[in-house]
């Protein structure tokens, strides 16, 4: 049975502390600009709504970072930041045909979704949904977290490099030719956003997951 949630509610239909979900998007869902997050316990849901908005999605950042050396999983304490995308990929087969989406990492509404990019692997999606969700947010000027649960394509993204074994034909130049403009926008771009893995072992499954496990 899934653990209990709190859920503050800084602006929305209703601003507060909410026990359940249901209760909490009913004060967000279609509310322009809303600002929400969860919390694992009460105590702490009644600390951040004491603050600014702003000051809770700091101090959550920070603790996303703490990441364990070995296993690359947050402390489970934390909770994801729901004011945020999430992004996922799949692959039938291992090379094979990728897809890549962006979701709202609290409602599961699809932002971006590409696809049928033959010949390719999970990590080179994975990478190219990071990629186009930050240059999605240049262009829309949104500055929040994006979720991964792929280490080794938030490695890429930070260190501007793919270094994958997936050999280039002219069968998956379509899938090169959008790795070369990821690249490149790297390179001329400067983002700020945080790029934070997604707990899987604590939240389960990515919100942009496409079920096919």
């Amino acid at each position: 049975m899934p653990k209990q949630k709190f859920y503050v509610v800084w602006k929305g239909r209703k601003t507060g502390i909410f026990d359940n979900w249901d209760e909490c998007k009913t004060q967000v869902e279609g509310f322009q600009d809303a600002k929400y997050k969860s919390f694992a316990t009460k105590t702490e849901a009644e600390k951040a709504f004491k603050m600014p908005y702003s000051s809770s999605i700091t101090q959550n950042i920070t603790d996303e970072k703490k990441l364990d050396k070995n296993n690359h999983t947050n402390n489970h304490n934390t909770s994801p930041i729901l004011e945020s995308i999430s992004v996922d990929a799949a692959c039938s087969g291992n090379p094979g045909l990728v897809e890549y989406r962006g979701v709202n990492t609290a409602t599961k509404e699809i932002i971006f979704s590409q696809g049928n990019l033959e010949d390719g692997t999970n990590n080179i999606g994975e990478f190219l949904a990071i990629v186009y969700a930050l240059a999605w947010f240049e262009k829309k000027q949104i500055n929040i977290p994006i979720y991964s649960d792929s280490m080794t394509a938030i490695s890429w993204v930070k260190k501007m490099e793919v270094k994958t074994k997936q050999e280039r034909t002219p069968k998956n130049e379509p899938l090169f030719n959008q790795v070369d403009r990821a690249l490149q926008w790297l390179k001329n771009n400067t983002f700020r956003v945080p790029i934070l893995k997604w707990d899987t072992e604590n939240w389960g499954q990515i919100p942009a997951d496409y079920g096919r496990k």
